[in-house]
């Protein structure tokens, strides 16, 4: 492993950066498996649900994948719940945003508006507005919208089943090491 010798960025060298790049390019496989290991760790959180946290990930990962969707969508699916790692009251904000470098605007709306658009199904019994999901009708487009709708109400909210034939993490996990390949955090200068 390279080190660089400066204590400030704005002592910092080229070349300095160049050996930080080739370090983080050599090392890209660690974000797929911190994804895993999060996920690993859902296995701990139960909160009262008939599955552990994992098992509901992994069963709404295999809904939408049954359902035909593609691969953005399947890992986000797996990984939507992955804040809870965390916070549980701000895990949409959470799982979103470390999805949204490796996602489509779509998907990442899709995971950022989740909790929302499942409230539709037990917001009521916390003296919630169950509609809750109408606020991100003006923010959302038409297609986004649909696309949260259908995560919500046909693969997340339904996922919660001890008895469903759950696949292991293994099945997914391909798909999570292709998605959270490598990509830079410094924004590119392309017009």
């Amino acid at each position: 492993m390279t080190m660089t010798s400066f204590r400030r960025m704005d002592e910092s060298t080229r070349e300095q950066w160049a050996a930080i790049g080739a370090e983080t390019v050599a090392h890209a496989d660690r974000v797929a498996e911190r994804i895993l290991m999060l996920l690993r760790s859902l296995a701990e959180i139960t909160d009262g649900f008939a599955t552990d946290q994992l098992t509901h990930c992994l069963q709404t990962a295999a809904l939408a994948e049954a359902a035909g969707a593609d691969d953005e969508i399947v890992v986000a699916a797996l990984c939507h719940d992955i804040g809870k790692a965390i916070s549980v009251a701000n895990h949409p904000a959470i799982a979103a945003e470390m999805l949204k470098p490796y996602v489509r605007t779509d998907v990442y709306e899709m995971i950022r508006v989740h909790q929302d658009f499942q409230g539709r199904h037990y917001y009521a019994h916390f003296g919630g507005d169950p509609d809750a999901r109408e606020q991100h009708r003006d923010t959302l487009s038409a297609e986004q919208f649909a696309l949260a709708a259908q995560f919500a109400d046909d693969w997340d909210q339904v996922a919660f089943d001890p008895d469903y034939p759950t696949p292991p993490l293994e099945h997914f996990e391909p798909l999570v090491r292709k998605m959270f390949a490598f990509k830079s955090a410094v924004p590119s200068n392309d017009k």
